[in-house]
């Protein structure tokens, strides 16, 4: 069995020590494991254009008549112990419950015929620890955020320090889908969202904003005191909001740099939650960007660690309750997964990360399309 975090666990441990549930739970993982085999060999055996065709079939943007969005100031600006309060009503419970194994909307499933009991007892004593955590301040919510003029050069997003684009502050490399798409679709990279610097007129530029944000400071000091009192279910509550709270964050200063960028709509706080709204903030790791080792110049490039987020040397944040991405504001900007790339792909892509191909390939082992040569 595979559990994907520490409150997922006690549902399989449970269904695996129930005479009755037992045999159903394990021919079930059976089944769908055969599946994700099945479906992991059918994915190999699609082809895979050349990389130099997916980059010719990328996505076509009549630059010089779009219109680009202006931010009011180039650079970073930091939140310190932002209110907590102002983040509750940002919070999607939706995934709260899934964490708990528990499936279904919220609130609907709070009147689940099979998990609405279950989802009543864990939100309440959410509810209660929620408000113990925002009245004492036992969790500091901080973050920064900013935007730079920006322009892409093939698959690579370039970064600079001034509206003239004299100084070039980071380089951000990106993938680009490889798969052979239907007739009509382009082959998509998140370059694809940012102005070529030869497609604009003279005194004129896009932008790109990123962000680091983290409700995760103090939550291991009460999840200790929960542990040393023999409380491991409300550790458990404590580390997943937490997790929420980030996450709410996230989107409530994504709601306010989009209204600074200009490109704020009328979205209530639940479009702004569900991101029915223009513009887009992938995190590294996302299907459309999944080579984490890109936080690394994204963190360096907004000083994050000042604001106390860092990086493990396998770029995972800590605190862990902590967000981080990039903000694009074409409207035509979405999400989208890369999938599989081919040796030709990882190669260029090893060149412009200026890495060797064996380490571009361990960071991205689940997006090859071969079987890497391992000495």
């Amino acid at each position: 069995m595979h559990g994907l975090d520490a409150s997922r666990v006690v549902d399989v441990v449970s269904s695996l020590l129930s005479d009755e549930r037992r045999a159903a739970f394990e021919h079930g993982n059976r089944d769908l494991q055969a599946h994700l085999r099945e479906q992991h060999g059918a994915r190999r055996e699609r082809p895979l254009l050349p990389y130099e065709a997916a980059l010719a079939n990328r996505l076509t943007i009549d630059w010089p008549r779009e219109p680009l969005a202006d931010p009011p100031f180039v650079g970073r600006r930091v939140l310190s112990d932002v209110p907590l309060a102002d983040l509750v009503p940002y919070i999607d419970w939706t995934f709260f419950f899934t964490a708990w194994e528990l499936k279904g909307r919220f609130p609907a499933i709070l009147d689940h015929p099979q998990y609405g009991p279950a989802a009543r007892d864990v939100y309440e004593a959410a509810q209660s620890l929620l408000d113990r955590i925002v009245r004492e301040r036992l969790f500091t919510a901080s973050g920064v955020y900013g935007f730079w003029p920006a322009a892409s050069e093939d698959d690579d997003i370039v970064v600079y320090g001034d509206r003239g684009r004299t100084a070039e502050l980071a380089r951000f490399n990106l993938l680009r889908q490889q798969e052979a798409m239907p007739r009509g679709q382009p082959n998509l990279s998140l370059a694809d969202f940012i102005a070529p610097r030869a497609s604009l007129p003279a005194g004129s530029s896009d932008f790109l904003g990123a962000f680091a944000v983290t409700a995760g400071l103090g939550v291991d000091d009460l999840v200790r005191a929960f542990e040393r009192d023999h409380d491991d279910y409300n550790a458990i509550v404590a580390k997943a909001l937490a997790d929420r709270l980030a996450e709410a964050f996230a989107a409530s200063l994504h709601s306010t740099a989009r209204r600074e960028w200009g490109i704020a709509d009328s979205a209530s706080v639940e479009d702004v939650i569900a991101e029915r709204h223009r513009g887009i903030r992938p995190a590294f790791g996302y299907p459309a960007c999944p080579d984490h080792s890109e936080k690394f110049k994204l963190f360096d490039l907004l000083g994050a660690r000042d604001v106390g987020i860092d990086l493990t040397e396998s770029a995972a944040m800590w605190p862990a309750a902590s967000v981080s991405g990039l903000y694009f504001a074409n409207p035509g900007a979405r999400y989208f997964t890369v999938g599989r790339v081919g040796e030709d792909q990882i190669a260029s892509y090893a060149r412009r990360k200026r890495q060797s191909i064996e380490q571009v390939e361990r960071w991205l082992t689940p997006n090859l399309g071969y079987e890497p040569v391992r000495c």
